[in-house]
């Protein structure tokens, strides 16, 4: 370590920042299994459609549409703007001791005050992601040559089969490298949700550079952290890929 770099402030702060941790892998695993599986729906319902007959019109307006709808609403505003309107609009009506539309009484009371925060920033998190992973299911879908949906149909396989069996598989290897992508962006962005009070690892440095008016060490301690997960995510992703192309 540099002489002016203060170790005693990692140290004495240590807990803070193992915790702020903790929660930052807790919120990125969420983000990236709720936002994956979500996203999935939205990409198939963004190319859902039905050529002609009765379910044409009903599948653009309630399936084609609401996902358009959704994707375009979640890509083209500030993920700051979403964490602080989930965490103060869309949390508070859904968990409320009189009023939630989901959950009231006192476990309400006691989840707003124990886990508020970090239901919101896993909601924020997983809603977000949601809207880009599902244009990279939609764009690794459509990459698959149209003969093989043709194939499949032919062989009398229900689109459902056709997806899980043929399409999915195939296109999951060309998905790969931007659901990595995806999953350090994540990574990095849960940092906006210490806007809200939840403790990950930028409130904890916020925290320690608060209390001694220094910024260097804590902020380059957790820009270290960082660092590591991400080069470890990308490490992972790319041993994923080999084995995909080697398969």
């Amino acid at each position: 370590m540099f002489a002016w770099f203060r170790t005693d402030i990692i140290i004495e702060y240590w807990p803070l920042f193992l915790q702020g941790l903790k929660t930052t892998l807790i919120l990125t695993g969420i983000g990236i299994f709720f936002g994956t599986i979500l996203g999935l729906f939205l990409g198939l319902g963004k190319i859902a459609t039905v050529e002609r007959g009765l379910w044409k019109w009903p599948v653009q307006l309630l399936i084609r549409l609401p996902s358009q709808i959704y994707i375009g609403f979640f890509r083209g505003t500030p993920l700051f703007v979403q964490i602080l309107l989930i965490h103060f609009a869309l949390v508070p009506l859904l968990i409320h001791p009189d009023e939630g539309l989901l959950i009231q009484g006192e476990w309400a009371l006691y989840l707003k005050r124990e886990y508020g925060a970090l239901i919101s920033g896993a909601m924020a998190l997983s809603l977000n992601s949601a809207a880009y992973i599902a244009e990279i299911f939609r764009a690794g879908i459509q990459s698959i040559d149209r003969g093989q949906f043709e194939a499949a149909r032919s062989l009398g396989l229900s689109y459902f089969h056709t997806m899980k069996s043929i399409i999915i598989p195939q296109a999951f290897r060309r998905m790969l490298p931007p659901l990595g992508n995806e999953a350090i962006t994540l990574l990095k962005d849960s940092s906006l949700v210490s806007a809200i009070g939840l403790a990950e690892l930028a409130y904890a440095a916020r925290t320690a550079a608060g209390a001694y008016a220094r910024y260097w060490e804590p902020y380059l301690f957790i820009s270290f952290l960082y660092l590591v997960i991400t080069l470890a995510m990308s490490f992972v992703v790319h041993r994923l890929e080999k084995r995909y192309q080697s398969a």
